[in-house]
């Protein structure tokens, strides 16, 4: 396969399609875009999205905040 406008390049070797559709779908889901296409699928009000970011922010803080505790200072 060849590079798109994602960026994600995924190499087909000894004629394995599988393989490289399961490699495919590991890049696009680490990369968000399998996220940002499911958030495109229908129309989102405003006042959602707003609630929807800050659910990510907070628990992107949070992950983070924890990530930090369990850190053994030396």
């Amino acid at each position: 396969m060849s590079r798109n406008d994602t960026g994600i390049e995924v190499i087909v070797r000894d004629n394995d399609v599988e393989q490289a559709i399961k490699a495919l779908k590991r890049k696009a889901a680490r990369d968000g875009l399998i996220k940002q296409l499911k958030g495109k699928k229908a129309y989102e009000k405003p006042s959602d999205r707003r609630k929807r970011k800050e659910r990510e922010s907070v628990r992107r803080i949070r992950k983070a905040q924890a990530r930090r505790a369990r850190r053994t200072p030396r």
